[in-house]
C-alpha cells in the first residue's frame, strides 16, 4: 500500500515537486493530513521523490520549509541557505 493512503483508500498525503528536469527541482509541498502526522509519511514521500529525481542528476533541489516541518528535511540531505531573503519573485500577468 502507498505511503499516502489510508486502508480505506483515501489520500492522507501528497508531495509535489517542479522541475525543469536539467538543472533545479523545487519541493513545492509535502503535506500530511494532521491526523496521520508522525507516522514517517513525510519521510517516505521525500525518499520517494529524491529516488524518482535521482536519474536527472540535478545540481539544486529547493524547498521553503514551514517551521513545524523544517527540522525533516536535513535528514535528507537538505541544508539551511545562508541568505533566503535572496529570493525574487517576478509576477506573471
Amino acid at each position: 500500500m502507498s505511503p499516502c493512503r489510508r486502508s480505506s483508500g483515501n489520500q492522507v498525503a501528497f508531495a509535489r515537486i517542479v522541475t525543469d528536469g536539467v538543472t533545479f527541482g523545487w519541493l513545492a509541498d509535502v503535506v500530511v493530513d494532521p491526523a496521520h502526522r508522525g507516522r514517517g509519511i513525510a519521510h517516505a514521500l521525500v525518499d520517494a521523490v529524491l529516488a524518482d529525481l535521482e536519474p536527472l542528476g540535478l545540481r539544486r533541489i529547493l524547498l521553503k520549509a514551514s517551521d513545524d516541518a523544517a527540522g525533516i528535511y536535513p535528514q535528507h540531505g537538505w541544508a539551511r541557505l545562508e541568505d533566503p531573503d535572496a529570493w525574487m519573485v517576478r509576477p506573471g500577468r
